[in-house]
């Protein structure tokens, strides 16, 4: 059982450096807080065919970065052995070939898949880079230090499986809508272990490699998923986790060391941006 996240009132930064980040408890910002962000206006367009949904600006974004090479991830139906029904390849492109395919695949049921996944923003122009300015959150609430940062872009269902990461992290919703499940660090680190011993395979602190191909396709895929979003599985943690539900300008606080995974639905595109600070 998944219970709900707490959401903030206000935006009170030492209030939550106290209640939330020195602590390193998960909590969701207030609503809509982020939807400021020049991106938000300037990379999406109100959808053309599904109510309350959103189209990617593919005119505003080709005429700025076109050229810029981005990390896609390639998901398609197969039929070889171990791959348990998906093959996954990840690979760099211009932001122009995105654009194209975002452009003819407009109706979700298709069987292949792009996804824009953990681009680095410094991968992009300038004049992009801008529409995402840094937040006064990741700012002022610890060092100020920012590791990366990070944007996800793709026609839902789209899929991070479970895992951890080494620093706090901001998450914002920049179009679409979006489910996040936690587990708290132990909780989360025996589901992993648990999954990985009946794969034959190490479950110690350094296997949760992020987004590799034997977490995208495969057993693991398959057994992590059922893990965490199959309400029918009673799972270890039971009782540890939370979800959050957001939408477009929302945002939530994800401690280091909180195991977490993330899915993409409804209709229109889903695009968020994270931050990894301290």
């Amino acid at each position: 059982m998944y219970h709900p996240l707490k959401t903030l009132e206000d935006t009170n930064i030492e209030d939550f450096r106290e209640k939330y980040f020195v602590p390193e408890l998960p909590v969701i910002l207030p609503r809509h807080h982020f939807r400021d962000l020049p991106a938000l206006k300037r990379w999406f367009l109100p959808s053309r065919s599904e109510p309350n949904a959103s189209d990617l600006n593919t005119a505003y974004l080709e005429q700025h970065g076109a050229e810029a090479l981005v990390p896609l991830e390639l998901t398609q139906p197969s039929s070889e052995p171990g791959d348990d029904g998906i093959s996954f390849r990840q690979f760099r492109a211009p932001v122009s070939l995105f654009l194209e395919w975002m452009r003819t695949a407009e109706k979700p049921a298709q069987p292949m898949r792009l996804y824009l996944a953990q681009c680095q923003l410094s991968d992009l122009p300038q004049v992009l880079r801008d529409d995402i300015f840094t937040p006064e959150l990741v700012s002022l609430a610890g060092k100020g230090d920012v590791y990366d940062t990070n944007l996800w872009i793709g026609y839902p269902p789209t899929y991070t499986p479970l895992h951890r990461d080494p620093n706090p992290n901001l998450f914002v919703q920049l179009a679409g809508r979006k489910v996040v499940r936690l587990i708290a660090p132990d909780g989360g680190q025996a589901l992993f272990a648990s999954v990985r011993r009946q794969l034959g395979r190490s479950g110690n602190r350094e296997a949760a490699a992020f987004r590799g191909p034997e977490m995208m396709q495969g057993r693991e895929r398959t057994l992590l998923e059922k893990e965490v979003w199959d309400e029918n599985v009673a799972s270890g943690h039971t009782g540890m986790g939370y979800e959050a539900q957001l939408e477009a300008g929302d945002g939530m606080f994800i401690p280091k060391g909180w195991w977490h995974s993330i899915k993409g639905v409804g209709h229109g595109v889903t695009a968020s941006v994270n931050w990894w600070f301290r």
